[in-house]
């Protein structure tokens, strides 16, 4: 498994690091994070990746927007959709609006897709829409295989951001319809038992655990004088 120090937390700063401060350490961990799901793929590419966590607050969405945005940065065609259909975060971390998305289009069969671009040449951004009352099915249905090879034919990489899989049966579902899974534990945070269960969960439905991201990590200044 792979492991990243990928700590964004500086308050009142935006959480998309990548963008705000691309010199800095959790920048260069977000770049060697991405080198590494492009290393550890090379006999079959990973097309579409989900991030999950044991549960809220461990840095998920974050990791996964400053993920698209590292990738988008590497001169791929990237997209970045909003499966938490329960607390969606990345139309806020993004500045978008979140009036139509991935619910709007489940609704309408044969529509196109509400892609939104960002500040980043490459990244595009399907927020989640207005909320269901049961996401799951939602996730799970025949129509979502059907938008998730829409959204390959936009993009060269697919990455979605689910609900924590300890919590509901969401990630766990989505997971059996992606190539790859990526794992978000906070340093001092996630209980080893939780980390055990969600890898557990995820091993009950097959799903390919890329890696782990550990958020949070306070790396030695020296490591970065270079």
């Amino acid at each position: 498994m792979s492991q990243a120090d990928a700590s964004t937390r500086s308050e009142g700063a935006s959480p998309l690091i990548a963008l705000r401060d691309p010199r800095s350490p959790a920048a260069e961990a977000y770049r060697a994070l991405r080198t590494n799901i492009q290393f550890s793929s090379l006999d079959k590419p990973l097309r579409t990746i989900l991030a999950t966590s044991t549960a809220a607050d461990e840095g998920k969405s974050t990791t996964i927007a400053n993920l698209a945005v590292t990738i988008a940065q590497s001169e791929q065609r990237v997209v970045l959709v909003d499966c938490d259909l329960r607390r969606p975060t990345l139309h806020t971390l993004f500045g978008l609006p979140n009036h139509e998305g991935l619910t709007s289009v489940m609704l309408r069969e044969g529509s196109p897709l509400p892609l939104q671009p960002t500040d980043v040449p490459g990244l595009m951004v399907l927020t989640s829409g207005p909320l269901p009352p049961r996401p799951a099915d939602i996730l799970g249905s025949r129509r979502m295989t059907e938008v998730i090879e829409q959204l390959l034919g936009e993009a060269d990489l697919v990455l979605f951001d689910t609900p924590p899989i300890n919590a509901v049966t969401d990630a766990a579902v989505l997971a059996t319809k992606v190539d790859g899974v990526l794992l978000v534990f906070r340093s001092g945070n996630t209980r080893r038992d939780r980390a055990r269960e969600a890898r557990q969960l995820l091993d009950k439905v097959n799903a390919n655990i890329v890696g782990v991201v550990l958020t949070d990590v306070r790396a030695e200044r020296d490591q970065y004088t270079y």
